[in-house]
């Protein structure tokens, strides 16, 4: 089984850079994030043509998540109230950041788009802090299910580690990269998940994400911060996990490279 996690920057721009990809690699699912588009708008015929299934939960002109399967997945659930008390959840569906899915009856898989936090301090800081307070909750609620075969990818919006930014210094500083972003984000880990990608690649140098600007992925200035965590089942049977760095070489693309996992 091969999973794709991929923050596209937008279905409707992206469209064609997608279904050329999924032609040259028909991975089982694809997690988009930043669909950037109301489930009515979704541009679902080039994607169906294909043979996919799409499960979506959208919103216009920002966030927006999806499932682009191949088979049709089962209990699907869209955002935290899905799961959680809305007195837990309160605001933090009304953006559309998350969704989830089983795969071949078998594998939970979580699809998400972590918010960005703008900047240390600021509100949409400490929103970003309260949202992956929720998400842990979240997530062990959704253990209790499938507590051996669960997978989470997406866009984390968090270098977990010094090696995954380009350049760390004054990373403490630094929106993306926080001790409390990172502590946030290990509570969820500690959960029992781990990072696959780290299974195979232990260099530097290697990366999801490059700002449009300076010229950052010509020089490789990125950050990798599009992740596959998975239960010890799970991440005991991948057999790899990779970036594809082909797509963001192409004209007007999204600044994120899809990253793929088999298992």
């Amino acid at each position: 089984m091969k999973i794709a996690t991929w923050n596209v920057n937008s279905i409707r721009t992206r469209m064609e850079h997608v279904t050329n990809w999924l032609q040259e690699n028909p991975v089982d699912v694809l997690c988009v994030q930043e669909t950037k588009v109301v489930n009515e708008d979704f541009p679902r015929s080039p994607l169906e043509a294909l043979g996919y299934h799409l499960y979506i939960y959208g919103q216009k002109s920002y966030n927006g998540v999806a499932l682009i399967s191949r088979a049709p997945l089962t209990d699907v659930k869209m955002g935290f109230s899905a799961v959680l008390p809305e007195t837990l959840v309160d605001d933090l569906d009304d953006q559309k950041r998350v969704i989830s899915g089983i795969v071949n009856d078998q594998v939970r898989l979580i699809n998400l788009y972590v918010p960005n936090g703008s900047s240390v301090g600021s509100d949409k800081y400490e929103y970003k802090l309260r949202w992956l307070k929720t998400l842990r909750e979240y997530v062990q609620a959704l253990m209790l299910q499938l507590p051996n075969n669960l997978l989470i990818c997406g866009d984390f919006n968090i270098a977990l580690e010094d090696l995954d930014i380009h350049n760390p210094q004054g990373r403490e500083k630094m929106v993306m990269a926080t001790d409390l972003e990172r502590e946030s984000l290990k509570a969820v880990l500690d959960l029992g998940l781990q990072d696959v990608f780290r299974k195979f690649n232990q260099e530097g140098g290697q990366y999801s994400w490059w700002d449009y600007r300076t010229a950052a992925f010509r020089r490789n200035l990125g950050w990798r911060i599009d992740h596959h965590y998975a239960t010890q089942p799970l991440y005991d049977s991948a057999k790899s996990c990779t970036i594809d760095l082909a797509p963001r070489k192409l004209e007007k693309p999204s600044d994120h490279a899809p990253v793929i996992v088999e298992l």
